[in-house]
């Protein structure tokens, strides 16, 4: 399914928006102890998006750096979590998809980190399923 274009997201409160002029790179069940953490969820989903095909429409987001080569992007306001940015993926943010207004064509295609799993979770799909990611 092709994604309704251009594609806006949200915080909870309304106040950091954005906007995306293209399709995804990607789209991926996140399943890694940092996101689940920042999320506090068993998993999130996450669509990448190229560098120049995206730019925050509201108020900019807060930024939390939970590791050196990682930033985290949230409402100060309501504490919605937005994206994630880190240096191993120079080109490219990522969105919760969950915050989009509208997420046709953003469905995940996939699982990453799917070996910090919790174990009481299941997605109950048929997608392909990867280990850990990178370095």
């Amino acid at each position: 399914m092709s994604a309704a274009l251009p594609a806006s997201g949200r915080c909870l409160c309304g106040e950091v928006t954005y906007e995306c002029t293209a399709e995804p790179n990607w789209t991926a069940y996140c399943h890694c102890q940092s996101c689940r953490l920042n999320t506090a969820s068993p998993a999130t989903a996450y669509f990448g998006m190229a560098n120049g095909q995206w730019r925050w429409t509201g108020k900019v987001p807060s930024v939390f750096v939970s590791r050196a080569d990682v930033r985290r992007y949230f409402c100060s306001n309501c504490g919605t979590p937005v994206a994630y940015e880190s240096d191993r993926y120079p080109d490219e943010i990522h969105f919760y998809t969950a915050a989009l207004v509208n997420s046709a064509g953003f469905e995940p295609r996939g699982h990453v980190h799917y070996d910090e799993h919790l174990e009481w979770f299941d997605t109950n799909d048929d997608l392909k399923r990867i280990g850990s990611v990178g370095p």
